[in-house]
């Protein structure tokens, strides 16, 4: 692929250009298994009608190459191990790659049923450039309900609008799987005195704020970005923490639109998320025809996204008020000054017991050191702050959403 399908901190005007760029390489088409074939770990389609738009004629027809995740889909799709699949890639075996997608792909078994041979819905980018592969971004099932990430965008921005509020995007990220903003309001505001008693920006240590800027890819832009946002705060000032929210999308089948409230602290930008508020909309549709798709519906599309507008201006109204973030604050600080007296051995059973791997494990703990708050609510911060120095968008948005229970472990 010519373009970026990951970043990290971008702002909103980023997004939308990039959203734009992928916007006009986008194609998507419902096949069946006979016009699939692997070859050398690409994908081959075959017998699709070109597509005739504004764009002009674009012959879909060609070789793409699978992203991660499209691998991932196509192993469930198949019945082949995802991991077994991902060796196979890293090893260079395309050959056996090849005869285990194709073997499953045409001959009898898991794609045949009663209905006969079975369809399925590729989400793809066109390179723009001839002779040169496309992406197979996903392989899913033709009852997949499409809901793209710049038409999200649009339909939640919209909501807010509605709702009347006063809000800033903080940061937006983007990955082969999804796409993650933060928004906060700077004026729903609360006092926060446990949950920040004596914590300082970790970002102000130099290892780790290189660490942050460097999953940003352009050192010298969030530098700059940085210092317009003043983070730090000299002693005295008051321990604030903001109404918050982020959203997210998955144009290919892994989470939906998922909307849930944060607690926004702007000296270090760590963002703490409250999972247990949030809504969900799965992508679930209708089964879709073979060929490529442009002409179903218009007008349940259009539905689709008036309810996610509906709900984002609903839940923007009940989050970014000033009674929910007290209440929260409030449940916040019962816990967070509990004492942490040995952080090593704390954030070990932390990690054991949520899942983190050794990397994640010892970013944690040096994040914890650095923030100089030996309590529950430090431990949460650590969280937070070492999920920004994250490469993979998913997984740092999966980080945030672990922090509350990593603070409840102490």
């Amino acid at each position: 692929m010519l373009m970026p399908t990951t970043v990290r901190h971008a702002d909103l005007g980023d997004l939308v250009a990039l959203l734009n760029r992928q916007q006009a390489a986008k194609v998507d088409v419902v096949a069946s298994a006979s016009a699939l074939r692997s070859r050398d770990g690409l994908l081959d389609l075959s017998g699709v009608e070109p597509i005739l738009d504004e764009r002009g004629v674009t012959d879909v027809d060609g070789r793409y190459r699978p992203t991660a995740a499209a691998d991932s889909h196509i192993g469930t799709k198949l019945k082949i191990p995802v991991g077994y699949l991902k060796w196979l890639r890293e090893q260079s075996r395309t050959d056996l790659y090849d005869a285990n997608v194709n073997g499953l792909l045409h001959g009898s078994g898991p794609l045949t049923d009663d209905a006969g041979e079975r369809s399925f819905l590729l989400r793809l980018f066109t390179s723009g450039v001839p002779g040169e592969p496309g992406a197979l971004r996903a392989f899913l099932s033709d009852r997949y309900g499409i809901i793209d990430n710049l038409d999200v965008l649009t339909a939640v921005l919209e909501g807010i609008r509605d709702a009347d509020a006063d809000v800033e995007v903080r940061s937006c990220d983007l990955s082969e799987s999804s796409m993650h903003c933060k928004v906060f309001s700077p004026k729903v505001s609360a006092l926060a005195p446990g949950f920040l008693d004596n914590y300082r920006n970790p970002f102000d240590n130099p290892d780790l704020d290189v660490e942050r800027r460097r999953v940003a890819g352009d050192i010298d832009r969030w530098r700059r970005a940085a210092a317009r946002e003043g983070r730090g705060y000299t002693p005295g000032k008051e321990p604030v923490v903001f109404a918050g929210f982020r959203f997210s999308n998955s144009e290919i089948g892994h989470h939906a639109v998922t909307l849930k409230p944060e607690l926004f602290i702007r000296i270090c930008g760590n963002g703490l998320t409250l999972p247990m508020f949030a809504y969900t909309k799965r992508h679930l549709g209708d089964k879709l025809d073979t060929g490529t798709i442009g002409g179903w519906s218009q007008d349940t599309y259009r539905k689709r996204l008036a309810v996610i507008t509906a709900e984002t201006r609903d839940k923007v109204s009940e989050w970014l008020t000033p009674a929910f973030i007290t209440a929260r604050v409030e449940e916040l600080e019962h816990h967070a000054a509990k004492p942490v007296s040995k952080p090593e051995t704390t954030i070990e059973v932390v990690a054991k017991t949520l899942g983190f791997n050794d990397d994640e494990r010892a970013g944690v703990l040096s994040h914890f050191i650095a923030g100089g708050q030996l309590t529950a609510a430090g431990i949460a911060h650590a969280v937070t702050s070492y999920s920004q120095t994250v490469p993979d968008p998913d997984r740092a948005d999966t980080l945030d959403d672990l922090a509350l229970q990593a603070m409840a472990l102490v």
